[in-house]
């Protein structure tokens, strides 16, 4: 067998997992890079690129951030050890932007939405939170027009 028909189906760096609608449901303010504790069985799991972000979300608990509801779903390779599939999992954010976030998530009524999860070049698992607000029904449609009208310009242009 050669190299490229044994190929590995883990993910070493890259992005494994995606919330796609974050950015259709929120306006994304700003966003920062946060580590995730994950168990060894949770980032084998994890590595095969089967988390979802869809109803994640992330907030405070006992003083310290915490990611809610991020579905990863129980490692088949042959080991025993089991976890919650939606369990609560510590984000590790440095002290000072810890405080921004909850004052954020406090006073200026702002949400944290993770927006993706992935690998950096090290192979640690991060997440990338977003400061957001929520849009309301006529901003996403204002969106989606603004977005038709720049791909009909384009085609235009294109097309000249």
């Amino acid at each position: 067998m050669s190299k490229d028909a044994k190929k590995n189906p883990f993910i070493s760096h890259g992005i494994a997992a995606q919330n796609r609608k974050a950015r259709h449901d929120y306006k994304i303010l700003s966003t920062l890079e946060a580590g995730i504790v994950l168990r060894g069985v949770e980032v084998k799991s994890l590595r095969l690129g089967r988390a979802t972000l869809t109803e994640a979300w992330a907030g405070e608990r006992d003083g310290e951030l915490y990611l809610f509801n991020m579905y990863i779903p129980e490692y088949q390779g042959g080991v025993l050890s089991r976890f919650e599939t939606r369990g609560m999992r510590k984000l590790l954010v440095k002290r000072n932007q810890r405080q921004q976030i909850f004052h954020a998530i406090a006073r200026e009524r702002q949400t944290i939405v993770p927006l993706d999860v992935f690998f950096n070049d090290r192979g640690l698992a991060k997440v990338t939170l977003g400061i957001a607000e929520g849009k309301q029904k006529a901003d996403k449609r204002h969106a989606a027009a603004e977005r038709d009208w720049q791909r009909d310009k384009a085609r235009l242009l294109r097309n000249k």
